[in-house]
């Protein structure tokens, strides 16, 4: 039965800082099987030892490597029989700036990992979702895939790319009894965030600093769900809706009144003094 012992398990990617940390820990609480992977060798090593090493299977892995990707599912098969309950695509990094003056290798690294990422990990992971019962494939969105945001527009259009392909696979992989969804999480705070984001962040409302903890307990959530998108905090669905019926509002909005509005309108005023 390998190293799992016939316990469900659930593969992490990202897993050794933030959502997918948290995610370890509230599935290994539950007496899962976890599977860690991430490029900080160093918060791989914590996690191993705050599990237990009987109780997870640790590896170094960027998600952008193909067959490092495959090697590394393979390996978690061994340890469960050939089982996977739950893909948990996480891996993420962002960039932010103004698209005009954004380098070009960076904008394309977080296209490998946000998306290609994503795709190398359903690949590789889905013979092991088709051979387990109720398997989920689940992947971190964004809440800047409810609408494309200014100032992180590659990375909000990683994550739109993400929430469309799951919800084309949760179609079409019914065909195979594999189940998809994603969750889009808002401001949360996590080591992907600027510098002071959080503490900045507003008190209330749908763009609040938010534990990712919470996160976590949205996918533990998903797995005994049909639902198909997950929004942390759950007033961003109402976002969503907007951006689809009234797209034109929106936009303006954001550019008034968005998080970079201020930095927006400076450039603005800068680019009409220039005449």
């Amino acid at each position: 039965m390998g190293q799992a012992n016939g316990r469900k398990s659930i593969f992490i990617t990202g897993a050794a800082s933030g959502m997918g940390l948290e995610t370890a820990r509230l599935f290994h609480s539950k007496g899962w099987f976890v599977g860690g992977y991430d490029v900080n060798g160093a918060g791989l090593a914590a996690l191993e030892k705050e599990l237990g090493a009987d109780n997870c299977i640790v590896a170094k892995l960027d998600v952008t490597d193909k067959e490092a990707y495959d090697a590394a599912v393979a390996s978690f098969g061994k340890a469960t029989g050939g089982k996977m309950d739950l893909l948990y695509n996480n891996a993420g990094i962002g960039a932010g700036g103004l698209f005009a003056d954004m380098d070009f290798v960076e904008n394309m690294r977080v296209v490998q990992v946000n998306f290609i990422g994503v795709l190398n990990g359903i690949h590789a992971a889905l013979p092991l979702l088709k051979a387990t019962e109720n398997s989920l494939c689940f992947t971190t969105s964004s809440s800047s895939a409810t609408y494309g945001m200014p100032g992180i527009a590659v990375y909000s259009a990683t994550k739109h790319a993400v929430k469309g392909l799951t919800e084309a696979l949760s179609i079409e992989f019914r065909i195979i009894g594999v189940r998809a969804a994603d969750v889009l999480p808002g401001l949360i705070d996590t080591p992907i965030l600027p510098e002071g984001a959080a503490a900045n962040a507003p008190k209330e409302g749908m763009f609040r600093s938010i534990p990712p903890v919470e996160v976590a307990k949205v996918v533990w959530e998903a797995y005994g769900s049909d639902k198909l998108h997950w929004y942390v905090p759950p007033e961003l669905v109402e976002l969503d809706k907007a951006a689809g019926n009234a797209p034109e509002m929106v936009r303006e909005q954001i550019a008034t009144t968005g998080p970079i509005a201020p930095m927006l309108k400076m450039m603005e005023e800068e680019a009409k003094a220039k005449g």
